[in-house]
């Protein structure tokens, strides 16, 4: 039976910690072991910092073939407009900085 007098004993976990979590867990489980690399580092450094906005904006991201995203993060295909966010250009500074 948990203790009453801990304040943590009932405390639901926090719903954006564990959207985060999963987040994290598919930018670097993408199957394609560069796009692992290239999502998994920029999760891991930014993650704690995306309001729900860009979260959503990244999961939109995460719905693209691994291949069309890499293609467009190389430059070797042009980005479609509805993906070119302030959230996809971060990433892609980050990889090229990184």
């Amino acid at each position: 039976m948990p203790d009453s007098s801990d304040p943590n004993a009932s405390a639901m976990p926090d719903p954006q910690e564990a959207r985060r979590k999963r987040m994290l867990y598919r930018c670097q489980h993408r199957g394609m072991k560069e796009m692992d690399i290239l999502l998994g580092n920029y999760a891991k450094a930014h993650l704690h910092k995306l309001d729900d906005a860009a979260l959503d904006t990244l999961e939109q991201l995460m719905d693209v073939s691994d291949q069309d995203l890499f293609s467009w993060m190389i430059g070797s295909v042009p980005v479609p407009a509805n993906y070119d966010t302030p959230v996809y250009r971060a990433i892609v500074a980050f990889q090229r900085t990184g």
